[in-house]
């Protein structure tokens, strides 16, 4: 078998739960071949961030212009980008069509409340890289930094208001996560893409887990995975979900560090 390849542009977790460890994991699971090209170097564990050192982005250039002359993804999948020159980059990429299919996971503050994005972050992302990206999964959180709004979640429909809202900005697809919106959602987890044509909802059981840290870094992963093998949008987003519920369950019992631990993502106790 010779998988196809997928460039994660993202930032490194020393505690290996999120960022480009958790993007290797997913893409490997879906037996793709992951590259990357890393954005920053966090210091963190379960528990907190101590510390980021941004990259520059003549090196971060470096890196993607490296795998893209060599190694052909057919996705690119972007995660912690970490200041707003950084999203000025990777928009100029997507521009100029370098990029093949672009699953962007707009990364801004971590589960722990620690900010990962500079303050222009936000309002660069949503002006300048969503007109050029075919997918866009924003948490609840997430969705309502790149809106400059807060909403008020209690329904999917409340999830279809936030996705067509984005569409706005030029994304050709929004997968909103619901996860985040528990007080919503007790019982159950759904995730809705909408498009410009349609609307549809990935719904699924909320796992009674404390290790969930780099769900929605997996979850994008697994679905610029699905593109690169050829599956439809749809397809790849059922598979990812699938994957990372089965991998929430798996590790619900670990015991990896004080805080929030990683997911099982390559089966070990499945």
């Amino acid at each position: 078998m010779q998988p196809p390849v997928v460039l994660s542009i993202a930032g490194s977790d020393s505690g290996g739960g999120a960022g480009i460890q958790a993007d290797i994991r997913a893409m490997n699971a879906r037996k793709v071949f992951a590259a990357t090209a890393i954005t920053a170097v966090t210091a963190q564990n379960t528990t907190s961030v101590t510390g980021i050192e941004l990259l520059s982005d003549s090196i971060v250039e470096a890196q993607i212009e490296a795998v893209l002359n060599d190694l052909t993804p057919r996705a690119v999948k972007t995660g912690m980008l970490g200041q707003a020159s950084t999203v000025r980059l990777v928009s100029r990429f997507a521009a100029e069509h370098r990029f093949p299919f672009l699953v962007v996971d707009p990364v801004l503050v971590t589960t722990t409340g620690f900010s990962l994005m500079d303050s222009n972050g936000a309002g660069i992302i949503r002006e300048e890289l969503l007109p050029y990206c075919d997918l866009i999964t924003p948490n609840i959180e997430e969705a309502q930094a790149l809106l400059s709004r807060e909403f008020e979640i209690s329904s999917v429909a409340d999830l279809v208001l936030i996705g067509n809202a984005l569409l706005e900005y030029g994304p050709q697809a929004v997968l909103v996560k619901g996860g985040h919106a528990k007080q919503g959602f007790p019982t159950n987890s759904p995730d809705v893409l909408v498009t410009r044509d349609s609307t549809r909802v990935f719904d699924g059981p909320r796992v009674d887990s404390k290790n969930d840290h780099g769900t929605g870094c997996s979850l994008a992963s697994a679905i610029a995975a699905g593109v690169a093998l050829g599956e439809s949008l749809e397809d790849s987003i059922l598979a990812a979900k699938q994957l990372v519920t089965r991998a929430m369950q798996s590790s619900s019992s670990w015991k990896i560090g004080k805080g929030r631990g990683p997911l099982d993502m390559l089966g070990w106790n499945q």
